[in-house]
């Protein structure tokens, strides 16, 4: 098979283009490496649900299962990171060629802090640092969400030469923050004399999401339906390029920094009304990522258009924002409501994962006995 010419041309056009989704099946039977091969795949996000999904749907955990039981792991969320850090692992290996063509700005897998930690900065800094260590790559980011709480977070793990990807972003406000606080980071690295060059974050908007969100709260046949999200994240593009630029970056840029680079998450289409590429396809530019969801990989494969849209009219994002608070919506309070249920929603496949752990581990001690 011959690389895919849309994948292809999206990657030429600065997208990084990253697979949301990660367990041991597609790293074992070949699928991942095919992926990176003829689909110009150069990353991977990792999250409860999609390992939930491994370890319920295959048998490829169950020996690994099987031993740790043996050797005495009963907790269900070591037995967790046990199983998960390896495939990440072996995925930023298959990641490593990227990572060095790309000049170590890209072939990243990322693995999350528990959920339960969204509230807890001092917590998730130790997990974070803990996770990093065990990982032992320079190709791997730890996800940290962009609660308020997690801005510290952020700031102190960057402080670390910790690599960062910031979920749960909604608010172009809170997006603002992250950003300060990656450069005060970076900042408070430098002034300790230690090095910048491989220390690389993305912060991760989810898109979808907000469409869902504010579609319920506007009338049938309202021109700003489908709109929000799309406009957010251009605003949100024009805020990165004007962060990370001037004197103040300029010294960081000068020391090694790099940018932290927008990622667009959240961007399998939700309403089907909608076009199955249209979080893709509306929203390409230079240096920004897009973790998809495979089906929407696919669609983007099979149809998708290659046009540069960031900054095709940055006004209109913002005319389009203001239209909708004009309209009666507080966007202020949807993405903080936002951000509430995605930590919620992830404390709940996290929840169903350490189920699906303990019932499989339950299983596989019946069968050896």
């Amino acid at each position: 098979m011959t690389a895919n010419a849309n994948l292809r041309r999206l990657h030429e056009a600065g997208v990084s283009i990253w697979l949301d989704l990660l367990h041991r099946e597609p790293l074992r039977d070949g699928a991942f490496e095919r992926l990176i091969r003829d689909f110009s795949l150069t990353g991977a996000t990792s999250n409860p649900t999609s390992f939930a999904q491994g370890i319920t749907r295959t048998d490829l955990y169950d020996e690994q299962l099987r031993e740790l039981t043996r050797a005495g792991e009963r907790d269900r969320r070591k037995l967790f990171f046990t199983l998960a850090l390896d495939d990440v692992g072996e995925a930023a290996d298959m990641l490593r060629a990227a990572f060095q063509e790309s000049g170590r700005r890209d072939g990243f897998i990322s693995f999350e802090c528990t959920p339960d930690l969204a509230d807890d900065t001092d917590a998730t800094i130790a997990q974070a640092t803990d996770l990093w260590q065990r990982l032992g790559r320079p190709n791997v980011m730890i996800k940290v969400p962009g609660t308020r709480a997690g801005l510290p977070a952020i700031e102190e793990l960057t402080r670390r030469g910790i690599n960062v990807n910031v979920t749960l972003l909604f608010s172009i406000g809170r997006y603002e923050e992250v950003i300060d606080a990656y450069q005060r980071g970076l900042r408070a690295r430098m002034r300790e004399g230690r090095p910048l060059d491989h220390v690389v974050s993305v912060a991760s908007f989810f898109l979808s999401r907000i469409d869902t969100k504010v579609d319920q709260r506007l009338p049938e046949g309202s021109p700003l339906r489908g709109r929000l999200a799309i406009a957010s994240a251009r605003v949100a593009y024009q805020r990165y390029l004007g962060e990370f630029a001037g004197d103040g970056w300029e010294e960081l840029e000068r020391a090694g920094a790099n940018r932290q680079r927008p990622l667009w998450a959240s961007t399998g289409t939700k309403n089907p009304a909608y076009s199955d590429v249209r979080y893709v396809e509306e929203l390409i530019g230079p240096d920004v990522v897009n973790t998809m969801p495979e089906h929407t990989l696919h669609a983007f494969a099979d149809h998708g258009r290659v046009e540069r849209t960031l900054d095709a009219d940055p006004e209109a994002a913002e005319r389009t924002l203001a239209e909708a608070a004009a309209a009666g919506i507080d966007l202020e309070q949807v993405t903080s409501e936002l951000e509430r249920e995605g930590v919620q929603s992830f404390c709940d496949s996290y929840a169903q994962l350490l189920d699906c752990i303990e019932h499989k581990r339950g299983a596989v001690a019946g069968a050896a006995r």
